[in-house]
């Protein structure tokens, strides 16, 4: 079940102005290039950004994501009409080839136990051509990341056309080995209502990750740096053999 920033309908439609920058996207368009791919799976495409963005580019664009009200909004966005979207998980997708399948952001931690990761991966390999790649991004768990999630260094009020000032803070809930739990806060001032929203994120170190992949079938090519969190976060690119 997706979390209720992505699957409540009011917080889903405030979720690009309350994040417009998604510089980290462009590193994947960029690889999107680099491999000269010409069809794209996206998986946990939430509001549709990174999608809608290739089919600009003339790629051809497969985007599954298992929240509705996300993909609402998604639908809504210029070039959207041009995007194939699917509503469920990875391992719902109908037969496909594609020459990259990304997961961009926090997606391949929101995957908690191995069977649900595996899956995810066994899915996008599946859905990749031989000689296809996978290209996705995970914290790397050495930088401890969630130390800096607390109300005094995410607190923002942001004014939103149709909307009013939302107020917005994140707080670490629970820490148990891998796994981080918070909750994000969002008080609207326009009726006073305050919604939240839980989520988990597991943190796997590079060579879990690498296990992983090479039990899933995918070679294992290399291991980035994303530009936007240099040291922060492992970017691996996996290829489904020839």
């Amino acid at each position: 079940m997706a979390d209720p920033i992505f699957a409540e309908r009011r917080l889903a439609r405030i979720y690009d102005p309350l994040d417009p920058d998604r510089g980290d996207l462009e590193a994947y368009a960029t690889m999107v290039r680099e491999f000269g791919a010409r069809s794209v799976l996206d998986i946990g495409c939430g509001t549709g950004t990174f999608a809608c963005l290739l089919v600009h580019q003339g790629v051809d664009v497969t985007a599954v994501d298992p929240a509705a009200a996300s993909l609402e909004v998604a639908r809504t966005k210029t070039g959207a009409d041009r995007v194939r979207w699917v509503h469920g998980y990875a391992t719902d997708l109908p037969p496909l080839q594609v020459d990259l399948v990304t997961m961009t952001a926090n997606v391949a931690q929101v995957f908690l136990t191995d069977d649900d990761w595996g899956a995810a991966l066994l899915a996008a390999y599946a859905a990749l051509r031989p000689g296809g790649r996978l290209v996705f991004e995970t914290r790397d768990p050495t930088a401890k990341a969630w130390l800096e999630w607390n109300r005094d260094r995410s607190h923002q009020e942001t004014i939103i056309a149709g909307v009013g000032a939302v107020e917005t803070w994140v707080d670490v809930v629970d820490v148990s080995g891998d796994l981080v739990s918070f909750r994000w806060t969002f008080v609207f001032t326009s009726d006073g209502a305050t919604l939240t929203s839980d989520s988990t994120l597991r943190f796997r170190h590079r060579d879990q990750v690498t296990a992983s992949l090479t039990a899933a079938g995918f070679l294992v090519g290399e291991v980035r740096q994303a530009p936007d969190r240099p040291g922060r976060e492992m970017v691996f690119v996996a290829q489904r053999p020839e």
